[in-house]
């Protein structure tokens, strides 16, 4: 558990703090009046959380100007919410007078990890997928030069892909595998392809549908896959079938804290 709070008299306030406060207190702020507290939450607390949601993976550091720009907030504000953001630690004034994500943001993130059940996450994805689908779904992860079959849900078919969780496979063969290769290093050189398909590579007449899973820091965690006879991969339910993989792929990125821009055609390679 995280604690941040002090015992007895809260810190003093350094200079970057006394400078923030001295600048908000004397500008109108036509918003001050709404920033308090509704039955759906605390309005100052969601516009302190927006400020933070601000900061991107490629920001070095932000001016006042930017954050205003993303947030749609006045600078007085911002201002005024920076305040207690700088003195628990979340976000940090630069000397040059622009700002950064704090040091309570790593531990923040690191609790997360630590807590962090995969299981718990995947499993109910690769659920939802096999009942949109009908095919079985899987859940890959890269070991060296081979690819582990960490999660497994298998379809109602008789007929289908039979893998099973614990099982190593090669990672050149398959859609699962080439995802893992395709997004191992510089995202300026990831494919196009957003949903890889094939059929018939690592198991006669099987296909397969994968795409990546990314983590923080743009690193690919894994690729989430759906697999069976290649007859039921036909041209009519192929477009359902990719649009499913993908919204699951987005959907895990997003639960293990990585960015679903690319997957959402937001960002380019």
């Amino acid at each position: 558990m995280v604690r941040l709070a002090w015992r007895g008299r809260p810190p003093r306030m350094g200079a970057a703090e006394t400078s923030l406060r001295a600048a908000a207190a004397g500008v109108p702020d036509p918003t001050s009046q709404n920033m308090t507290d509704n039955k759906d939450g605390v309005a100052a607390v969601e516009r302190a959380l927006t400020i933070m949601n601000a900061f991107r993976i490629d920001d070095q550091a932000l001016t006042l100007h930017e954050i205003a720009n993303r947030t749609g907030f006045y600078k007085s504000t911002i201002l005024r919410l920076l305040v207690s953001l700088i003195r628990f630690g979340c976000v940090q004034q630069l000397p040059d007078a622009t700002y950064k994500l704090g040091h309570a943001v790593m531990t923040w993130g690191t609790v997360y990890r630590q807590s962090l059940r995969l299981e718990d996450h995947v499993v109910p994805v690769l659920n939802r997928l096999v009942e949109l689908t009908g095919e079985g779904a899987s859940y890959f992860r890269r070991e060296g030069d081979v690819r582990l079959c960490l999660f497994r849900v298998d379809p109602r078919h008789s007929v289908r892909d039979h893998i099973y969780a614990g099982q190593v496979l090669p990672l050149t063969q398959g859609a699962a595998g080439r995802v893992l290769v395709e997004f191992d290093g510089d995202p300026a050189h990831w494919p196009s392809t957003r949903v890889f398909f094939s059929v018939g590579e690592r198991e006669p007449d099987i296909a397969a549908l994968a795409a990546p899973v990314f983590g923080p820091g743009d690193k690919v965690v894994g690729s989430i896959a759906i697999s069976g006879p290649s007859s039921r991969f036909a041209e009519t339910v192929l477009p359902s079938h990719t649009a499913a993989v993908r919204e699951a792929a987005i959907n895990l990125t997003q639960q293990l804290g990585g960015s679903s821009d690319w997957l959402l055609g937001m960002r380019k390679s």
